[in-house]
């Protein structure tokens, strides 16, 4: 993990998520990128820092080290793993998004594939009941 860390932020050659600190109410409280809302410490800020980066490996997919460290390191933040993972994908999609320049990203349902069959084929007798039900219950 390859964290810069300074007195106002902290960024990563990794991940381009970060942390920074802030000043309000008479306190320095430190925010993440992408959990803006919750107010943390510096060591709570640096442990979402090094959960971004241990989510943005592939390599750590099956490996149950980093799984290990990554529920460590979210128990600090006080969220969990899978939260992290749903915030850091929405996260990932906003930038992909803007950086196409599309706005809104419009998702064109599939063709069903029932469609191309055509009434002479061996379609199923019912859509409802697959394959499986028909064999089980005919």
């Amino acid at each position: 993990m390859t964290i810069d860390i300074t007195i106002r932020a902290m960024t990563s050659d990794i991940t381009p998520e970060n942390a920074f600190r802030v000043h309000g109410h008479g306190e320095t409280v430190w925010r993440l990128s992408w959990l803006p809302e919750h107010r943390l410490t510096r060591d709570q800020a640096r442990a979402g820092m090094e959960l971004d980066e241990i989510l943005s490996d592939p390599e750590v997919v099956f490996d149950d080290d980093a799984h290990g460290r990554a529920a460590e390191r979210a128990a600090r933040l006080g969220v969990g793993v899978e939260h992290a993972v749903v915030l850091l994908a929405q996260r990932l999609a906003s930038r992909m998004d803007r950086g196409s320049g599309r706005g809104s990203v419009a998702v064109e349902a599939p063709e069903p594939i029932t469609a191309r069959w055509s009434s002479a084929s061996a379609a199923p007798v019912s859509m409802t009941s697959g394959a499986r039900s028909r064999h089980l219950w005919s």
